[in-house]
C-alpha cells in the first residue's frame, strides 16, 4: 500500500461494482463515506461506524468486510461489490433479495444491506447451509426489530433456490439439494471454506462454518 501524507489529498481508483471508478479522498476518510458520498454508492449504509452492527458491509475482493473500518486508500486498486451489485441491470431481484422479499426478513431496512452482503458471501463459500451455520455467519450484524428468525429463513430460502435453480420461496429449513449444485450467486473472489471474519472463529476455533450461537 503506497504511503501519503496526512494532510494529502489522494486519487484512489478502485474497481466498484464492476466498473472502474476514481476520486480523491483523504487519508483518514473512510471507505463507507467515500463509497456514500464520493461515488454515490448510497445502498451502504452506516451504523455504528465502530465495526460492531455491521450495517456498511461491503466485499473487498470477495470477502465481507466492514466498510467504516476500512480506509478509502486502502482500496486502491482493488475490487468492491456493495449491495447495489446484486440486482440485474433490469431491476431483477438477486435471489438473496428476493428471498428477503418474500420471507419478510426486514421492517425497517437499515441493517439489510449488509445482512445481504455477509449471507452472499456464506452462500458462496457454502452452497448449501443449516440453520446453525446461517445463524453463526450473521452473528456479526446486528438487526433491532426482526428477531433474526425471518432473516436466517430468507437466506436459507435463497441458498436452496440458488441450488435448483427456482425462484426462492418460503424457507424449509429441512430441505435440501445434493452435492454438486450450482451456486447462482457471482460474488468476486474465490477462497475455502471459513468462517466469516466478521462474526470471528466458531467455539473451539475450527476453520469451518461450524454450528454457534444464535445472533
Amino acid at each position: 500500500m503506497r504511503r501519503v501524507s496526512r494532510d494529502q489529498r489522494t486519487r484512489v481508483t478502485l474497481t466498484l461494482n464492476g466498473r472502474k471508478l476514481s476520486a480523491d479522498a483523504e487519508p483518514r476518510l473512510l471507505l463507507s463515506d467515500f463509497l456514500r458520498h464520493a461515488l454515490g454508492a448510497t445502498g451502504t449504509h452506516v451504523g455504528c461506524e465502530h465495526g460492531i452492527c455491521g450495517c456498511c458491509t461491503v466485499m473487498i475482493d470477495g470477502v465481507a468486510q466492514r466498510s467504516c473500518l476500512t480506509l478509502a486508500v486502502q482500496v486502491e486498486g482493488r475490487e468492491v461489490q456493495t449491495v447495489e451489485s446484486l440486482a440485474a441491470p433490469d431491476g431483477t431481484l438477486n435471489p438473496l433479495q428476493q428471498a428477503f422479499r418474500n420471507n419478510h426478513a426486514l421492517q425497517c431496512g437499515f441493517c439489510t444491506p449488509g445482512m445481504v452482503m455477509s449471507a452472499a458471501e456464506l452462500v458462496r463459500r457454502n452452497p448449501q447451509p443449516n440453520e446453525h451455520e446461517v445463524r453463526h455467519w450473521l452473528e456479526g450484524n446486528l438487526c433491532r426489530c426482526t428477531g433474526y428468525h425471518n432473516i436466517v429463513k430468507a437466506v436459507l430460502a435463497a441458498a436452496a433456490a440458488m441450488r435448483t435453480g427456482s425462484a426462492p420461496g418460503a424457507s424449509d429449513p429441512a430441505a435440501g439439494a445434493g452435492p454438486g449444485a450450482s451456486n447462482q450467486i457471482q460474488i468476486a473472489g474465490a477462497g475455502s471454506l471459513a468462517p466469516n471474519p466478521i462474526a470471528g472463529p466458531p467455539p473451539g476455533g475450527a476453520p469451518s462454518l461450524a454450528a454457534g450461537g444464535a445472533p
